[in-house]
């Protein structure tokens, strides 16, 4: 939660508390990942994190690979341990993963249009 918040307010102020707001968010961001590894890769916290954590890396460092690598990672990490998951587990993982792939499709389109402009 809060890489979350220092990202909202990276994207909400300016300057020198633009690059703090940034670097206190990654630093968050870092050391939830850190400890998210223990748990299972369909761990709705564990997904939900790496799904933030690339929103981040997308739209507020503007590193769309970093984004990617980080978004596919969690989900082709957990999609072959959905099957396992209780009904409402499965629900709440399943719908992170969706939206891991939602900004994926979105985020590789994106570079597949900027190549077509610049092209």
């Amino acid at each position: 939660m809060k890489g979350d918040y220092c990202r909202y307010m990276a994207e909400c102020v300016g300057g020198d508390k633009n690059k703090r707001a940034q670097d206190n968010a990654k630093d968050a961001y870092k050391k939830a990942q850190d400890k998210a590894e223990s748990l299972d890769t369909t761990n709705p916290i564990r997904l939900g994190l790496a799904l933030n954590y690339s929103v981040f890396f997308y739209e507020i460092l503007n590193m769309q690979e970093q984004a990617c690598k980080l978004a596919k990672m969690a989900f082709d990490s957990a999609i072959g341990d959905l099957e396992k998951l209780d009904d409402d587990k499965y629900k709440d993982s399943a719908t992170i993963m969706q939206l891991l792939r939602d900004n994926l499709t979105l985020w590789t389109g994106d570079a597949g249009e900027d190549g077509e402009k610049e092209g």
